[in-house]
């Protein structure tokens, strides 16, 4: 079919309205969320929202939006999935919620991560009559766990076919994607004046230790871990984000905690990295009677792997003359890989400028998703 012009300026002017909504995490997404449905009502589209509070008390919701009238039950050829919170924005960022354009840029808080993606949804909704099949889901809480999406699985679970999920990936398709595991470990020593180290036991000198055995297991030299050429780095990565512990300069520590985060690849099972770091504590624990070390896995998530059909990666490669990848950062695919048979995570903009003032969007990239989408939402497969 012959598609309507999409430009960047009707784009942009959709973008410039959703980044002036505040939505991070700790607030409501509710007033995006009527934008939105502000937006589509009129095309015909049909809108249900799955409210629920957050534990703060905070109104949210999950909403999903189809261009006909069906039950949560009635399958769905292919789910455009974007994240509806962004992280919070610094003070020292005044211009946050005002789109900005530098250069070939459009600067501002979610332009990027991932509104950019769901200005590109809505600027080619206006241009077609979507496929029935087509299905939009908007979520809240992402960036503090994927909390909305857990919740829409667990009250609907749904059927799909195929799944993107919005992310910054330069528009390249991401086929494949790292999990996510974070554990926190607790090192209880006996704290004594630093003049009679003899009479004490300091958590810190056990953590510090114990951290540079962890950080040695995950070591881009290990001969024996697992390798991913889809993956920059290709392994599985781990790092020590937080430390506290001590109460005096002059005092043995009698307390030391630390965050291990990790990112596994696909074929690094979770259980098998829980595992290794359960080994590692039981090994320090030996070496070091006098003190008592808890690991406490808080989240242990699998990536996943690219899908064994392929039909939409291969719709993607007729429409776009982008390389696939797999993507280093948490998202959803992890969740909808679930339910759905094939996920793949793309979207306009790059990761690294996201969760900062740099955050930007390309305006040639915007325009090129707007048509791309365009194609996929009245064609799907």
């Amino acid at each position: 079919m012959t598609l309507p012009a999409t430009t960047p300026a009707t784009v942009s002017s959709i973008l410039r309205d959703l980044v002036a909504i505040p939505t991070p995490s700790p607030v409501s997404n509710l007033p995006l969320l009527q934008y939105v449905s502000n937006f589509l009502a009129p095309l015909g589209w049909h809108i249900t929202l799955h409210p629920y509070t957050d534990d703060s008390g905070t109104p949210k919701s999950n909403l999903i939006a189809r261009p006909t009238a069906k039950p949560l039950s009635a399958p769905i050829t292919l789910a455009f999935i974007c994240h509806t919170d962004t992280v919070p924005y610094s003070p020292d960022w005044p211009a946050a919620l005002t789109l900005t354009q530098r250069n070939t840029c459009l600067h501002g808080c979610g332009s990027c991560d991932v509104k950019g993606a769901l200005a590109c949804f809505l600027a080619a909704a206006q241009t077609i009559t979507p496929a029935p099949g087509i299905a939009l889901l908007l979520t809240a809480d992402e960036e503090i766990g994927c909390r909305g999406m857990d919740r829409l699985l667990a009250a609907h679970p749904l059927q799909i076919a195929s799944a993107i999920v919005s992310e910054p990936t330069s528009l390249r398709p991401g086929i494949a994607g790292k999990g996510y595991g974070l554990a926190r470990v607790t090192v209880r020593g006996r704290e004594a004046h630093s003049a009679y180290p003899h009479m004490g036991t300091s958590a810190i000198s056990i953590a510090a230790r114990l951290i540079t055995t962890i950080e040695d297991a995950f070591t881009p030299e290990n001969p024996a871990a697992p390798q991913d050429p889809l993956f920059l780095p290709p392994r599985t990565t781990v790092n020590i984000g937080t430390i506290q512990g001590g109460s005096a300069k002059n005092i043995l520590a009698g307390l030391c905690t630390f965050l291990v985060e990790w990112r596994p690849i696909p074929a690094h099972a979770p259980a098998t990295i829980v595992s290794q770091l359960e080994s590692l504590v039981s090994r320090a624990r030996a070496a070091n009677p006098t003190a008592q070390i808890n690991l406490e896995i808080l989240r242990a998530e699998p990536g996943f792997a690219p899908a064994p059909s392929g039909q939409l990666q291969h719709r993607l490669a007729q429409l776009l003359p982008t390389q696939p990848t797999g993507i280093s950062f948490g998202s959803e695919a992890s969740r909808i890989a679930r339910v759905a048979q094939e996920v793949i995570v793309i979207g306009p903009g790059d990761m690294t400028t996201a969760h900062s003032s740099r955050e930007c969007v390309p305006i040639d990239e915007l325009s090129t998703w707007t048509a791309t989408l365009a194609q996929l939402l009245s064609s799907p497969l």
